[in-house]
């Protein structure tokens, strides 16, 4: 079973910037799409940010545009899926859980949850003012 591992969460003052990585345990093969997802304290597991595999084009949620930036590790022959979320500005309401996740299929909008079939644990941050 394909394993996604995130890294580099941690608590950070806002303004902050921080950088998370996600890396699958071996390749996924037929990958459409990769994305990061997270969830606040208290609250549902949202969309945030979502790149294509096949052309790296990426989506973001209205709340991280402009300060997310999604992307991918291009080298094409490596044995892993990596992703990468560089956050910048960060706030307090960016606080929690992110989660990345990959899809195998385009018959689902990036933002929807169903879309995709292989999860990470997950990785803290912790946004202060």
């Amino acid at each position: 079973q394909v394993r996604l591992v995130e890294s580099g969460g941690r608590s950070v003052q806002a303004g902050d910037s921080l950088r998370l990585s996600c890396a699958s345990s071996e390749r996924i093969p037929g990958t459409y799409a990769m994305a990061w997802w997270r969830q606040k304290p208290g609250k549902a597991r949202e969309f945030a940010a979502a790149i294509k595999w096949t052309d790296d084009r990426t989506t973001y949620a209205d709340s991280v545009k402009g300060r997310f930036t999604v992307s991918r590790d291009n080298a094409r022959d490596r044995p892993v899926n990596t992703l990468y979320l560089q956050m910048d500005n960060l706030k307090p309401d960016d606080t929690g859980v992110y989660y990345c996740a990959a899809t195998q299929s385009a018959a689902y909008p990036f933002h929807d949850p169903g879309a995709y079939g292989y999860w990470g644990r997950g990785t803290q941050v912790t946004v202060s003012s």
